[in-house]
């Protein structure tokens, strides 16, 4: 294994060099700050893909996992060099607002609503609109991230298309205000619905008794993006960092590796890479 990384280092070293983009790595600043989304820690893609970085380029990352509403406020504030996030709509004011540049896809997956085995609202196999809708009608017992975060910021998105203002005043909805994990394991204790990525999902799964009941609608598409925090509004900032980051990311080597990701283990991918 460790050869295997060895080999990987040498050639992401030389290739990060030859794009001009090494340069960061050979300087006294080598600390580099990502905030990225609880799905990619709590999935443990991280776990692969930073240790891959940090012994081709040198740098040593520390990852703060939020949601990704939170993720962009440290990037507003600098607190943040690059980000990994998959709140689309948020990310594109975040850039148009000039404080993230040269934002690109990085892989994708899918979200899911999950619920308890009875199935009390009948949701299984419905559109996502409408299984949303049924819960409302039932008063089922939903678990919301209420986080604003990329999954919350769906869910709002998956209410609206179901024409139902945000029940965030109904007794039969809650909000957790944590990460995907532990809301996963409040709808399994509390015998709730929930929407989570299918990454995360899938790491925690051995939730007995919260089986996925709605997936594949176009709606429950879930995109990532890694953006470079802007320089010129913060001073400090490890740009070259974040940069050699980004071009790690979407390197064809390292997309097949997130694509692989998960195969082994739950035999299918958690996430896949935008392979070109």
């Amino acid at each position: 294994m460790r050869n295997r990384r060895f080999a990987t280092g040498l050639w992401l070293a030389t290739l990060l060099a030859l794009a001009g983009l090494f340069v960061g790595a050979c300087s006294d600043d080598k600390d580099l700050i990502l905030a990225t989304t609880t799905s990619t820690e709590n999935s443990g893609l991280l776990d692969v893909l930073v240790p891959m970085f940090e012994d081709a380029s040198g740098y040593n990352v520390a990852v703060i996992a939020v949601g990704s509403g939170a993720a962009m406020e440290m990037g507003e504030r600098g607190d943040a060099d690059v980000l990994l996030v998959h709140s689309p709509a948020a990310e594109e004011a975040f850039v148009a607002a000039g404080f993230g540049i040269e934002r690109a896809r990085v892989m994708f997956n899918d979200f899911v609503i999950v619920g308890p085995v009875e199935d009390p609202a009948s949701i299984a196999g419905t559109t996502a609109a409408a299984a949303f809708a049924a819960i409302a009608q039932t008063g089922a017992a939903f678990v919301s991230r209420g986080d604003d975060s990329g999954t919350h910021a769906k869910e709002r998105t998956l209410w609206a298309a179901a024409n139902i203002e945000v029940p965030v005043a109904e007794g039969w909805y809650a909000e957790s205000g944590q990460g995907m994990g532990a809301t996963l394991t409040i709808a399994a204790e509390t015998r709730a619905y929930t929407l989570t990525d299918r990454a995360t999902w899938l790491a925690v799964a051995g939730l007995e008794g919260l089986p996925i009941l709605v997936e594949g609608d176009a709606a429950l598409f879930n995109v990532y993006h890694v953006i470079v925090v802007n320089p010129d509004k913060h001073d400090g900032l490890n740009t070259a960092g974040a940069r050699a980051f980004r071009a790690f990311l979407l390197e064809p080597e390292t997309q097949a590796v997130i694509s692989a990701f998960g195969v082994e283990e739950y035999g299918q991918p958690l996430f896949t890479g935008y392979l070109e």
